[in-house]
């Protein structure tokens, strides 16, 4: 799919004017229940736990954005997850993770799941013959995160997905970070993305949203039941203003992913910067692997500062323009200390051997001038290690 046609799927793809009174919006249903038509027979439409016209409505263009079946919208991303394994795993299941997850992730998969009788090996999937290591145990599901979160660690999809079916287990990728407009991973083998459409998808912090995005109807009739079951399905209003959000996703990426990128330059030549990490960097190093599956790097910048949570912290609370916060993929600057905010509940010593050390800041950049972001990033960090020197 080309890029205008990104363009043109977000803003037209798999609605047509409302047949009502051809308004070019889809309406919002904001009612609980629908009148019956005959009593005793199926019909599309009877309560807004289980289906909603104007969540089917976001439903049909993020399926034609994913080039897939209708998707699947939750009330949240982590909604959207957990009916994910709900619908998929029972007691005495196997689960393999990418290591560098989100926090959520990890949460639920220790500290539900776990207690469930489903059992989780995290994995570095970067790594071919770790993860093919773990599939040797029958496995269920391989869940997939790339670019990492936070430390922007790419997996290679397309191996990893051939891995699992090799072994009889369903690929799954969370694909938040980059969205079907720069990443594909049905396209790469994936059976199942799951997505916080809050994040990047909405990209103006108006609303909560979680998806998941499936080829095959039984999978997605698998989540469809699920959802009602638990009640998790998204809200009319929210999924109204998903949809206006996603009208500018291309364009709000491409204008998102130069800002990083010159953000990241900008901030390579700070003293108080130990590491800065974008896939289009050419210092980073899974760079091929990110010229290959990606169509670019993304909106997202991490750097590793040379203190670590005083210093974090001061340069958060030093911001002016950027604003800290524990989200990403709006069309404002977002700043967050993934240690204390994200993946605080994540136990110490993992949380170090992955990476996240407490000095390391995840910035979401935004499309305020990339002069501007720069320059607050940079009198933060001089206040901040100001400060340490004055000590």
């Amino acid at each position: 799919m080309s890029a205008t046609n990104y363009n043109t799927v977000c803003i037209r793809g798999g609605l047509d004017a409302d047949p009502t009174h051809g308004g070019i919006l889809p309406p919002i249903h904001q009612t609980t229940i629908f009148r019956r038509k005959v009593v005793g027979e199926d019909q599309e439409f009877t309560y807004s736990r289980v289906e909603n016209p104007t969540v089917a409505a976001l439903e049909s263009r993020l399926g034609a954005l994913e080039g897939c079946l209708p998707a699947v919208s939750f009330s949240s991303g982590t909604s959207a997850i957990t009916t994910l394994f709900l619908a998929l795993l029972e007691k005495g299941d196997h689960v393999v993770c990418s290591d560098v997850v989100y926090g959520g992730t990890y949460r639920f998969l220790v500290e539900v799941l776990g207690k469930l009788g489903v059992t989780s090996d995290f994995v570095d999937t970067s790594d071919l013959a770790a993860c093919e290591a773990a599939l040797q145990r029958p496995t269920k599901l391989l869940l997939l995160e790339s670019p990492a979160n936070p430390t922007l660690k790419l997996t290679d999809i397309a191996a990893n997905c051939s891995l699992a079916h090799e072994h009889g287990a369903l690929a799954v990728v969370d694909n938040t970070f980059l969205t079907p407009v720069l990443q594909r991973p049905l396209d790469l083998g994936a059976d199942i993305t799951v997505y916080s459409t809050t994040k990047f998808i909405d990209g103006h912090n108006a609303t909560i949203g979680g998806t998941l995005c499936t080829r095959d109807e039984a999978i997605r009739e698998k989540f469809a039941f699920y959802r009602k079951c638990v009640g998790t399905i998204q809200t009319a209003h929210n999924a109204f203003l998903t949809l206006q959000g996603l009208k500018t996703l291309p364009l709000r990426l491409h204008q998102q992913t130069a800002n990083a990128l010159e953000v990241a330059r900008q901030l390579e030549g700070n003293p108080h910067v130990k590491e800065v990490i974008h896939p289009d960097l050419p210092s980073f190093p899974q760079r091929d692997l990110a010229d290959r599956q990606q169509v670019s790097g993304g909106g997202l910048v991490t750097i590793v500062l040379h203190g670590g949570l005083p210093e974090a912290s001061r340069a958060l609370g030093a911001l002016k323009i950027c604003t800290p916060a524990q989200s990403l993929g709006t069309v404002e600057t977002l700043v967050t200390h993934n240690a204390s905010m994200t993946h605080a509940e994540m136990p110490d010593e993992r949380r170090l051997q992955l990476g996240i050390v407490d000095g390391l800041v995840r910035i979401s950049v935004g499309l305020e001038d990339p002069r501007e972001i720069v320059a607050d990033l940079q009198q933060a960090l001089t206040i901040a290690f100001k400060e340490v020197c004055h000590a």
